[in-house]
């Protein structure tokens, strides 16, 4: 019997097992019975608890399908959760020394580190130990700052460098060695902001992206975070990923930022839980095949059910906006008991016209016209000719995200004029939405840069590929190295709905994560081969830049070039960049272009 423990982290925030803070172990259980693992270790935990002085934890597990495993969690003090992990090891260790007669694994490097220079301890020992631990980490101090704060109604955040009460302009922050500044706390002036979290699979960051906009519309200066970076208004003050609780910290703690705008990816909610405790509004765009087999989520209810967390920031005066053509958010936004906000690309779906019919709010499109109904009222907020990202509504999935931002800006309390404004003024251009349906015209030949990274991101960038007038059609694709074989396939037969003359399959050095080089490429040729591809369309290229050079040489004018980027974005952004600048015609090389 092989019991290893994969990773043992805390949970900052509300997560898939718990509404608080806590520590989480996601275990491998191999041949064992996962339900009687789970339960020696609950047994375990609950002999320890009222030992350490935790008698009234949550505890919560999951096991995980297909594979062997199980997350296994409890909720612990915010102020002692180095020390939970601990003691949530110790169970997982006791529970395996009765199953397996062995208090030890060598293939278990988490464990065999915590329980370095503890074997044979008693149970006497190990709850001396770990009430040390405890008593080691804990802040009275601080602890109090943060029920003052939940007294007061204002949001408390701290970490290893800063301490925070308030939001954005109502902030005040120290620096966590500070313990001067614990006594002269400046609570006067303090106050929150209106928080928007916005997470799904697909449409993330153009739709914070369009709320911000519609933010600088209303005459606010919005903080948004994604996995692109932070920004404060115009300002980009961090680039990278920031879709995690870092990013979110940051800019809530920027005295400049009026309302915050935060991306949350999946990964970060599964790593650490929500990065902030409460949020006006929240949103899930919707629930596709990405990432699966990450921390024991291996299908589309469980990810449906780590995207839906969001909800659990969102208090009865708040809302969550939902997608209505999505069957998954469907269920679960009509189990919620906070107020749902639908939007649909179906104007007759029956749900939508339900909420309607019960005076709940609503955002959907109706012709070319995108419209709002609250309050008993319908608006018109604008058409699709004035949004630029749907392109005139060739872009259907910008139209979902469009109408996403509108559910959000009317939870947020903006009005119809800042709405359509702000829609109005958003363009997706590789300098305000990098790599998010970007269109170039290249002398004749129309070029569209897109992320697509996953089958559903990638059907809806092929409906609108074949919607824009082409002489031809040509197509880059690959797929990092950590996705399934049956995503891989997945992503595949998405490539051929758009019917390409000629696609480039690439390589992706970076992504590799795992798996060999060319396999990836492989998998991806032999399913569209299967698919009804000739064999004499595909090409293989051993880069993303050299895939896209390969593109424009093939191109010629009148031909549409579906772009796909990951590992260079930036380099392929300023190869079209220059190409574009100099005037470059099919044909024309690229032997005078100084772009690598």
């Amino acid at each position: 019997m092989t019991l290893r423990i994969a990773d043992s982290r805390r949970l900052t925030g509300p997560s898939l097992l718990l509404d608080v803070p806590g520590a989480v172990l996601d275990v491998e259980t191999g041949d064992a019975d996962i339900g009687v693992v789970i339960a020696a270790w609950r047994s375990a935990l609950e002999r320890m608890l009222p030992a350490v002085g935790w008698s009234n934890a949550v505890i919560a597990s999951r096991s995980w399908s297909p594979a062997a495993g199980a997350s296994l969690a409890y909720s612990a003090p915010a102020d002692a959760l180095y020390a939970a992990t601990e003691v949530n090891e110790w169970a997982f260790s006791a529970a395996r020394a009765g199953l397996t007669g062995s208090a030890a694994n060598a293939q278990d490097t988490v464990l065999a580190r915590s329980l370095e220079g503890h074997a044979g301890e008693s149970f006497e020992e190990a709850a001396a130990r770990l009430r040390a631990a405890i008593a080691g980490e804990q802040d009275a101090e601080l602890m109090a700052i943060a029920e003052e704060a939940g007294r007061r109604g204002i949001t408390f955040l701290a970490d290893d460098r800063r301490v925070s009460i308030g939001l954005g302009q109502g902030s005040r922050s120290w620096p966590a060695d500070d313990l001067a500044a614990r006594a002269r706390v400046p609570w006067d002036g303090t106050h929150d902001i209106p928080v928007a979290l916005v997470t799904g699979t697909n449409g993330k960051s153009t739709t914070v992206r369009l709320l911000a906009a519609i933010a600088e519309a209303a005459g606010q200066v919005a903080g948004t975070t994604s996995t692109d970076g932070v920004s404060v208004g115009s300002e980009t003050v961090a680039r990278g990923d920031y879709s995690g609780p870092n990013g979110a910290r940051s800019v809530l703690r920027d005295r400049r930022v009026e309302v915050g705008i935060l991306e949350l990816a999946r990964g970060g909610i599964l790593r650490r839980g929500l990065a902030i405790p409460h949020a006006t509004a929240a949103l899930v765009t919707n629930v596709a095949n990405d990432h699966l087999g990450e921390f024991g989520v291996y299908d589309l209810e469980t990810l449906a059910d780590v995207k839906m967390v969001v909800a659990k920031a969102v208090g009865p005066g708040g809302r969550v906006v939902l997608n209505a053509d999505d069957p998954r958010l469907l269920a679960r936004g009509r189990a919620l008991n906070v107020p749902v906000t639908w939007f649909s690309l179906d104007p007759s779906n029956p749900v939508l016209r339900a909420h309607v019919a019960a005076d709940g709010h609503a955002c959907w499109l109706e012709g070319d016209r995108l419209v709002r109904w609250r309050h008993g009222g319908r608006d018109i907020v604008t058409s699709l000719d004035q949004v630029p990202i749907t392109f005139g509504g060739a872009a259907r999935h910008n139209i979902a995200n469009a109408l996403a931002a509108i559910g959000l800006a009317n939870a947020l309390g903006f009005e119809v004029e800042a709405i359509a404004r702000g829609l109005a003024s958003f363009q997706s251009s590789s300098d305000a939405n990098p790599g998010r349906a970007n269109v170039w015209d290249l002398g004749g030949i129309t070029a569209i840069v897109d992320f697509a990274h996953n089958p559903h991101g990638l059907l809806a960038m092929a409906a609108m590929a074949r919607a824009v007038p082409a002489e031809r059609r040509a197509l880059v694709i690959g797929q990092a190295g950590d996705r399934d074989d049956e995503a891989i396939r997945e992503l595949a037969h998405a490539a051929w709905t758009l019917r390409p003359d000629r696609i480039f399959v690439k390589e992706m050095e970076i992504y590799l994560r795992g798996r060999e080089r060319g396999v990836v490429p492989a998998m991806i040729d032999r399913t569209l081969r299967e698919a009804g591809a000739p064999a004499e369309a595909i090409e293989h290229c051993d880069s993303e830049l050299s895939a896209v050079r390969r593109a424009l040489e093939w191109a010629r004018t009148g031909d549409l070039l579906l772009l796909t980027t990951h590992a260079e974005r930036e380099a392929v952004i300023a190869l079209l960049q220059e190409l574009q600048t100099r005037g470059w015609t099919a044909g024309s090389g690229f032997a005078s272009l100084s772009a690598p």
